[in-house]
């Protein structure tokens, strides 16, 4: 009985240990919505080159310059993006509902950017509710189903602005 009990015991010591060395995974990593888009929290002037050798052809930085004291402010991430090569936008939105001019600010910011973008703020899920009220208000846009799954396998949800998705798609322009 008491093999047993000491070898469950190194067992799940082992399993701790492993589990440990491999930390959690980084909430600012970038996460796919879609070919072209991809999301993340915070991002730092030192990170934009190692962005750019994944395959980021441009960044949108959606902080509000001052939101936080250790973020670095548009004209550092623009200098830094400028000298990666890459595209940078900046459409600032603040916590809480989204407004129309920030979906009309993403959706044209989208529209100009080299693909693919990545889409930053404090956290992802800012970037990934803009994305999808914008994607919902473009004519040729994905549908309800996959924007929400899009923002879904990103580990988010939209599931609280569903309505308002559905609504921007009816609304789009009739071929």
């Amino acid at each position: 009985m008491m093999g047993r009990s000491m070898r469950w015991a190194a067992m799940a010591l082992t399993v701790a240990a492993v589990a440990a060395c491999h930390g959690a995974p980084d909430p600012n990593a970038p996460r796919r919505l879609t070919d072209d888009v991809s999301i993340s929290g915070q991002i730092m002037a030192a990170d934009v080159k190692s962005l750019r050798d994944k395959g980021f052809k441009a960044i949108v930085n959606m902080r509000p310059d001052n939101e936080a004291p250790e973020q670095a402010n548009y004209a550092k991430m623009q200098a830094a993006t400028v000298e990666a090569g890459l595209g940078y936008g900046y459409v600032p939105v603040k916590a809480g509902p989204v407004s129309r001019v920030s979906v009309k600010s993403m959706a044209s910011t989208l529209d100009v950017m080299p693909k693919p973008v990545l889409l930053y703020a404090e956290s992802a899920d800012i970037p990934a509710r803009v994305w999808a009220l914008a994607e919902a208000s473009r004519p040729d846009g994905l549908d309800q189903a996959a924007i929400l799954a899009a923002v879904k396998s990103a580990g988010l949800s939209a599931d609280d602005i569903a309505a308002q998705i559905a609504a921007r798609i009816a609304a789009r322009p009739k071929h």
